[in-house]
């Protein structure tokens, strides 16, 4: 008959993972206490979103899984709270390019570091950037290329205009970093949230935008809005024929991204646990299906990795900030 390999002192296998799983390092919703996931976003958006699809899918192997909405400070208020939590493990949140690399320089006051009070767990997805022009102009304009936008505007100083979510939001600092890259006299005209800029390029009121493939995708397939470049390294997957700016740009790199951290000082075995489940997930193929519906794509990297991007992000938007100019005080 098969024995069952013993370790010493005649503990086997499964007795020494029920002794980790009651040590005081053990994470407390392997316990019997639920896990928590901090939104710092309202609920309904596209964070909230895969936050949910990503919470059904590990609740197999850690248990009861509770989002919790906490939108407010741009972010601010949430990321706060996960900075704050104890180390358990009961606690995580959502880190995104807002809370993790643009705010510190955009606000004032800071609640939090965003460079040493988090642990890094995974990156969950990013979604592609777009330069996309209302339709009727750049055929009006005869533009329908990126070539074609830096020909025009060099042309044509302060004719062209782009909106974006307002100052200091993703679009309105990839405009600012096109415009440096490219040395154009191009108007920014800032709105109050993303669903007004986006009307205001529909309606004519702006010529371009840098907009989240997302939201701007359904109008792309309509035909009101001509998409030039997306601002991801590569061309996505979600739209390979769109070129990426980088194409003419050289090293132009422009991402919407989150994903999981925790509190400093997680220990290193509730990390890997949760890195296990929560990146088990994201390579799930139904969960890639519905990300891929939102145009996001997984990236279920490791905490070494994400920690690692997060911190050169924060570098490259301090200077992006700061020449924009914009300020939260």
């Amino acid at each position: 008959m098969t024995q069952i390999h013993r370790l010493d002192h005649g503990i086997n296998r499964r007795h020494l993972l029920a002794a980790a799983l009651a040590s005081p390092l053990a994470p407390a919703w392997a316990q019997g206490k639920p896990l928590r996931i901090i939104v710092p976003y309202a609920a309904g958006g596209p964070i909230d979103v895969t936050a949910r699809l990503l919470a059904e899918r590990v609740q197999s192997s850690l248990g009861t899984v509770i989002i919790e909405n906490r939108p407010g400070g741009g972010g601010n208020i949430g990321a706060d709270l996960v900075a704050k939590a104890a180390p358990d493990g009961l606690t995580i949140g959502i880190a995104a390019v807002a809370t993790h690399a643009i705010n510190p320089w955009l606000y004032s006051k800071m609640p939090y570091n965003a460079a040493t009070d988090f642990t890094a767990i995974t990156q969950m997805l990013r979604v592609p950037n777009v330069l996309v022009m209302n339709a009727e102009v750049a055929q009006k304009l005869k533009i329908q290329t990126l070539a074609d936008l830096i020909a025009y505007a060099k042309a044509n100083p302060g004719r062209l205009n782009y909106g974006s979510g307002g100052n200091g939001s993703a679009g309105h600092l990839a405009g600012e970093m096109f415009k440096k890259a490219t040395d154009l006299f191009i108007v920014h005209i800032p709105f109050n949230g993303g669903n007004p800029a986006q009307l205001a390029l529909l309606s004519g009121q702006v010529d371009f935008n840098f907009d989240n493939l997302a939201t701007a995708a359904a109008n792309i397939r309509a035909g009101k809005l001509k998409p030039l470049a997306v601002t991801t390294a590569a061309r996505s997957a979600l739209m390979p024929d769109v070129p990426s700016v980088a194409e003419t740009l050289k090293g132009f790199e422009v991402d919407t991204w989150w994903g999981l951290v925790g509190p400093a000082g997680l220990p290193r075995e509730i990390t890997n646990r949760l890195h296990q489940a929560f990146a088990g997930a994201l390579q799930q193929p139904e969960v890639k299906t519905r990300f891929a519906a939102l145009m996001a794509e997984p990236v279920a990297n490791t905490p070494e990795q994400f920690g690692a991007f997060m911190k050169q992000e924060l570098a490259k938007y301090e200077n992006v900030v700061k020449a924009s100019g914009a300020k939260v005080d």
